[in-house]
């Protein structure tokens, strides 16, 4: 151990790095009380990743601060990601681990994106507390109510810290006033600044009341002082709502300010931290990371308010084979091997040395080659290496305990799977929420030579994200992946290019129309071939009608015949022509499908039929009667649901009735509507986008599968135009075609 934390190169002197090691080895196993595991999440561009970058440079885990964006050509540490210092945002959750104060710190810096949602469930799930980032000019922005609404499914608690106080046009208060709106938190301020943009100097803690300063070229000297005159006032006022909020959701603090005692700062302190833990309140802390302030008191606040493993109850699923009933068991979080090992496989990634699977322990201990059963398919597998992580560097230990977060090579494994040892094969933690894919592209390499770099690629990156779905259309011949949205799926491709050398074209997925008849046709053919020999010949009598319209994506084939004019045994033989010849209609290419083919009549020759005269004679019949008859394409009809904040009815409005989607019911509940549409598929593709911007990023939609309904006659006229050009019937409109 004291070795790795040397080559990591610690910003320590050596004399307290030696004593930190042996710290290490004489505690032995570190006590729940010293442990948290902590997560950072906010809206796009709120300072998580600079906020985690000061953190470490505090607590002393990295030498030098870098920027994001990598203006310096380093980037933060927690981007360890090409694409991410290019981007200069978070694609990929990152995990590492420090010290404060001699407590353990799990952090794991998440992504902002609604595209990588994902990452942002997933360490929610695991984690026992969280910081909620807000922008002082931004407020509570569509991806903090996400990340609300995934706190509160896991039942998170969590302080919010509101960062970027020396950008201009800063409001603390207007913050917290979205907080407590929007979000509907009880929160109140513990700190407040004082000055704000230019003049930002430093904070005020209210509980200790005191004012505290950041010295040293980075902030690094913390400096505490009376409160300055001008902030005293204002002072008494906040303290005064922190302790009626605080009140409002502790009864212990309650009765104290019922009997209008003054609270001494230890009574506060606990107090706060007995709402917190029972998620009634959020202390709100203000700074700015960028500008090295505020940092050092928010990490204090983790220390003081967010709970330790033992404090958070999680629970398991009991898995009985023969009853349907699943009972819930409460896991222990004692740090030794007295209970059985049970841990979470949250994360999945693809490292230098094989699949990384990231675990979070949350029962008993696992040590380097022990035998672990996955739940689900009740494989065992051996613990070949126990690692923790610190963004992209490894550090090997020998043992974890629950409550910890390690890293595990070799393992094959989803994400979501339950490990145990034998004992408890049939227990598994409830799994992550993963939310449906909102958009689908086709993709296909630039070049044919690389089918096999795609396909591993696109192997790992489905076992890596549960959002991320790849099929095959069979009918259309592509590969068509699904992800969160166009920068989630463009990501994709781009480290397909980077990490695989496959350069990837994403095009608009091509939709299934089809072909079909308005009315029924006569045919009458006969197939005769005469060469050496037998000839060939089959003759076919009947006529094509169209099916009922729920029923437009069938074939049916009836036969009608009497008598020996098409011997029985040719039958078959007709069937099988006719649904040869529907699988490309003569407007577009497309399929035939909603028509039923009737045999009515027809004529044999003793010699010359055979099957497969009958074959051809049945296309030929087929082709006859699609020529002579009124065709007309059938294309994809979607029920489409819309929900978004009532304000932005008008604009989802009229994007629904822009795709020509017919609207077909709405009702609303707390501030939301909700539409249901049904527009046609070939009109929904790039509509995630569009909905997203119409409306601040607070709108969603899904959509299933309804019906094939007969086409508009401009997109009919298209696809046939397209067709022709494609088979070069047509020449290809060269310019602007003139009129």
């Amino acid at each position: 151990m004291l070795r790795s934390r040397r080559i990591l190169g610690l910003a320590l002197p050596r004399r307290q790095l030696l004593l930190n090691g042996c710290r290490w080895c004489s505690s032995g196993i570190i006590p729940n009380e010293r442990i948290r595991n902590i997560g950072i999440s906010a809206h796009i561009d709120s300072g998580k990743t600079t906020l985690t970058e000061r953190i470490l440079f505090y607590t002393g885990r990295i030498a030098q601060m870098h920027e994001v964006k990598g203006k310096d050509g380093v980037g933060a540490v927690m981007d360890s990601m090409e694409l991410e210092r290019q981007r200069g945002i978070t694609i990929q959750s990152a995990a590492t681990y420090t010290l404060w104060k001699d407590i353990n710190i799990n952090i794991i810096d998440t992504p902002g994106h609604v595209d990588f949602t994902i990452e942002v469930e997933r360490a929610l799930r695991v984690l026992d507390g969280a910081i909620l980032v807000l922008c002082a000019v931004g407020g509570v922005q569509c991806q903090t109510m996400t990340v609300n609404r995934q706190m509160k499914r896991y039942r998170v608690p969590f302080l919010t810290f509101i960062n970027k106080l020396d950008r201009t046009g800063s409001s603390p208060s207007r913050a917290l006033q979205q907080l407590r709106s929007k979000l509907n938190q009880n929160a109140a301020l513990i700190q407040i600044p004082m000055g704000l943009e230019g003049n930002f100097r430093g904070i005020i803690d209210l509980i200790e009341e005191r004012a505290i300063y950041f010295d040293g070229d980075f902030g690094q000297i913390v400096k505490y002082d009376e409160i300055p005159p001008e902030f005293r006032a204002e002072t008494a006022d906040r303290r005064q709502e922190l302790i009626e909020s605080v009140a409002n959701s502790d009864e212990l603090l309650g009765e104290l300010f019922l009997e209008e005692k003054v609270p001494t700062v230890a009574d506060l302190k606990l107090a706060i931290r007995r709402a917190t833990l029972s998620k009634t309140f959020t202390p709100v802390l203000v700074g700015s990371a960028l500008k090295n302030k505020g940092v050092q008191p928010l990490l204090d606040a983790v220390l003081e308010y967010l709970p330790n493993p033992s404090e958070v109850q999680n629970y398991a699923v009991l898995n009985q084979e023969n009853s349907q009933e699943k009972s819930k068991i409460l896991l222990g979080s004692a740090r030794d091997d007295s209970l059985p090992f049970v841990g979470l496989a949250f994360k999945l990634e693809a490292g230098r040395f094989g699949q990384l699977t990231y675990i979070r322990v949350y029962q008993g201990m696992l040590k380097k080659s022990d035998n672990i059963y996955n739940t689900r398919t009740g494989k065992k597998v051996r613990v070949q290496r126990l690692i923790r992580m610190h963004a992209d560097v490894m550090e090997d230990v020998d043992e974890v305990y629950a409550g910890d977060i390690c890293a595990l090579f070799g393992i094959d494994c989803a994400s979501g799977d339950t490990f145990s040892d034998k004992s408890s094969t049939d227990l598994s933690m409830e799994s992550i929420h993963v939310p449906d894919p909102v958009i689908s592209v086709a993709m296909k390499p630039s070049n044919k030579n690389d089918m096999d770099k795609f396909s591993k690629g696109i192997n790992r990156f489905t076992r890596e994200d549960p959002t991320f779905r790849v099929h095959f259309d069979d009918e259309n011949k592509e590969t068509i992946v699904s992800g969160m949205g166009e920068l989630h799926l463009e990501i994709y491709a781009q480290r397909m290019e980077r990490e695989y050398g496959c350069p990837c074209v994403i095009g608009k997925p091509k939709v299934a129309f089809r072909e079909s008849i308005l009315a029924p046709v006569q045919f009458d053919f006969t197939h005769k071939r005469q060469s050496g020999g037998a000839g060939q010949y089959g003759k076919v009598v009947g006529f094509v009608e169209p099916l009922e319209p729920e029923n437009n994506t069938k074939l049916e084939f009836e036969d009608r015949t009497v008598g020996t004019n098409v011997p029985k045994q040719f039958v078959p033989a007709i069937e099988k022509g006719f649904l040869g010849t529907c699988e490309k209609g003569p407007l577009s290419g497309h399929k035939i499908s909603g028509i039923r083919f009737v045999l009515e009549d027809g004529a044999n020759h003793m010699v010359d039929s055979n099957e497969f005269s009958f074959v051809r004679a049945a296309e030929g019949a087929l082709k006859q009667a699609m020529a002579n008859a009124a065709v007309c394409i059938l294309e994809p009809i979607m029920s489409v649901e819309v929900v978004a904040p009532s304000e932005f009815q008008g604009a989802v409005m009229a994007g629904v009735s822009r795709r020509q989607g017919i609207i077909t019911g709405q009702d609303g509940t707390e501030g939301y509507f909700t539409i249901y549409a049904d527009v046609p598929l070939n009109n929904m593709f790039g509509y995630s986008t569009e909905l997203r911007s119409s409306t601040e990023g607070k709108g969603e939609y899904t959509m299933e599968y309804s019906r094939y309904h007969p086409c508009s006659h401009s997109t009919q006229e298209e696809l046939i135009n397209r067709y022709l050009e494609a088979t070069g019937q047509l020449p290809a409109k060269k310019g602007k075609a003139k009129s």
